[in-house]
């Protein structure tokens, strides 16, 4: 009978500095990342580009992020998780300052997919980093990685509006510069976690993926959960300037979002580390459901106040255990690959919120996108339900 890899030790002096180092350059990569957020003003404004041409750049960025999960699960089960993070991190600076020097649109798109597809390499690579710690800890490190994104995203936001008035150059220069810094983060502290190879032929993914019903089960819940909860970024916005109010106030609600995740979410970690994770993702969920649902809705700021905060106490839950789950699902020869395919279901509702959101309140008005978040809220808690038992068999 065929043996598979089994996962390379982390001796226990190296797995808080293997936290700390990906924690560190987490935040480092985000509080840097203040090109992207600017990018479509830098289309219209800076090169003249119309508001669908710009939509074309921006969907490019998109297409690669979707390719850099996928590629990145790749090459961390090939090369390494270290090698592949350093790939990443200083493929995304030479990206970013092609992006900022392209001249002629074939080369915008170019470089914004290259944007996309080098940026996210991290994400899939440090969540197989993480994955090859013991199960015990895996809830505590994928914990801190959502908090430093966070933070870091605050960081990069409010800097990025004061460095904007010096030009949109300068972003790409200081968002590159980060990339370089989050590179000497890693080469200087992030040890290789990558499993020791084995004398086990090499297993494809495909085949062994096909056959693996309970995670074609969790990819397709949080296909949909994705979908379900980046709509409300898409709708939300609209509804509540139909509703008269200037984009401050919604710019409002989004810091509240952040601030209750930066200090919420490490007490989510320490009452959540060791529990169950079905349950848990079946509760976040509808409570993403019903908050989402109800910021439609409801009328008057402190009313969606309230639904975004019990939206965002849902995503708390789902980000924490999200990582330990597919991690207790993935086979240790293709945890890097397993881990990509799960990061990849946020990138696919990414792509797909917008388009069901906005089309969905074209067509039946605030009130089908409430109807809609809320039923698919039930229909999650009911589906991760059902999968309990097989998740905990598996784990």
């Amino acid at each position: 009978m065929t043996t598979h890899t089994a996962p390379a030790p982390v001796r226990p002096a190296s797995r808080s500095t293997l936290v700390r180092a990906l924690t560190a350059t987490q935040f480092v990569s985000r509080a840097g990342g203040v090109a992207r957020p600017f990018l479509v003003l830098f289309l219209t404004q800076e090169h003249g580009l119309a508001p669908t041409t710009a939509g074309a750049v921006l969907a490019a960025v998109g297409a690669g992020d979707v390719a850099s999960q996928l590629l990145g699960g790749w090459l961390g089960d090939r090369i390494g998780r270290r090698t592949t993070m350093l790939a990443g991190f200083l493929g995304t600076a030479v990206a970013l300052v092609a992006l900022g020097a392209a001249q002629t649109l074939p080369a915008l798109v170019a470089a914004a997919f290259a944007v996309g597809l080098t940026t996210e390499l991290f994400r899939p690579v440090a969540s197989a980093a993480v994955a090859d710690l013991p199960a015990d800890q895996r809830v505590r490190a994928f914990g801190m990685l959502f908090w430093a994104a966070n933070v870091g995203f605050t960081v990069s936001t409010v800097a990025a509006g004061a460095l904007v008035q010096h030009g949109y150059g300068v972003l790409f220069w200081i968002n590159a510069a980060a990339s370089v810094g989050a590179a000497l983060i890693v080469w200087r502290h992030v040890p290789e976690t990558r499993p020791a190879p084995s004398d086990a032929p090499r297993r494809a993914l495909l085949p062994v993926l096909l056959r693996d019903r309970l995670m074609l089960a969790m990819i397709a819940i949080h296909v949909v959960y994705f979908t379900m909860f980046l709509q409300l970024f898409a709708t939300l916005p609209l509804v509540m300037a139909a509703d008269g109010h200037v984009p401050a106030v919604y710019g409002g609600l989004l810091a509240l979002n952040g601030i209750v995740i930066v200090v919420a979410q490490p007490v989510a970690v320490r009452l959540l580390d060791g529990r169950p994770t079905a349950p848990v993702l079946a509760a976040s969920m509808l409570l993403v459901g019903l908050g989402g649902g109800a910021a439609i809705v409801v009328q008057g700021v402190p009313a969606v106040a309230a639904a975004v905060l019990v939206w965002t106490l849902g995503q708390i839950g789902v980000s924490v255990v999200f990582g330990a789950t597919f991690a207790g699902l993935a086979p240790a020869d293709l945890r890097g690959r397993y881990m990509g395919i799960a990061s990849t279901t946020w990138s696919v509702g990414s792509v797909l919120a917008p388009l069901a959101g906005t089309a969905l309140l074209d067509l039946g008005g605030r009130g089908a996108v409430w109807a809609a978040a809320t039923a698919i809220g039930f229909a999650l808690f009911a589906a991760q339900r059902a999968l309990a038992p097989a998740l905990r068999r598996r784990s």
